[in-house]
């Protein structure tokens, strides 16, 4: 298995969000949560690369095993599990004062890559294959937040394969997304 959660138990202060969650899931495959709203399928996603770590409050019990190594060892940087697991969010949150490009560069020059052309093949390539190339490749030094809600949506997923995650979480992507906007993502998930 690609990742194995054993008994994961979450708590933000005194409230438990999640009770001993155990699942297996394998390498190239998705694998959807299914429940009610509330019920922690945010937390546990959260969970996954130690996200919700950032909230006050929050801690976690169990253990969260990718490749053989539990990620919650003292020993393990969150940060290094962050760059090996992406996540795009439910709502779009494209950096505000970032241009199109700049969003999806992000992340690659924030972790020390400097070749422009490098950044700018990423760049290309991750638009491409988050089905948003075609419809900006003339405007990439547009502001990002200029776009409509479906290709904002679509840019975060070009930022978030644009470090190419072992393991890409989505939390419903497509949630507020017209049915246009929903299928090309849904496309890019098969």
């Amino acid at each position: 298995y690609k990742v194995r959660i054993e008994d994961v138990s979450v708590w933000y202060g005194p409230k438990k969000a999640i009770k001993n969650v155990s699942l297996n899931v394998r390498d190239k495959s998705v694998t959807a949560f299914i429940g009610p709203s509330g019920c922690g399928k945010t937390t546990l996603l959260r969970c996954l690369n130690r996200m919700h770590e950032l909230t006050p409050g929050a801690r976690a019990e169990g253990k969260v095993i990718i490749d053989g190594i539990n990620i919650y060892d003292k020993s393990i940087d969150p940060v290094i599990i962050r760059r090996r697991v992406g996540m795009v969010f439910q709502k779009p949150n494209p950096f505000p004062t970032m241009s199109i490009h700049d969003n999806v560069a992000a992340g690659l020059k924030l972790n020390g890559v400097r070749d422009k052309k490098l950044i700018r093949d990423v760049v290309e390539q991750s638009l491409v294959s988050a089905a948003l190339w075609e419809e900006v490749k003339n405007d990439l030094d547009k502001p990002g937040m200029g776009l409509s809600g479906g290709q904002q949506q679509r840019l975060c997923l070009a930022r978030a394969l644009a470090m190419q995650p072992e393991i890409l979480l989505m939390d419903e992507p497509t949630s507020a997304l017209d049915p246009i906007a929903s299928s090309k993502i849904e496309e890019l998930v098969q």
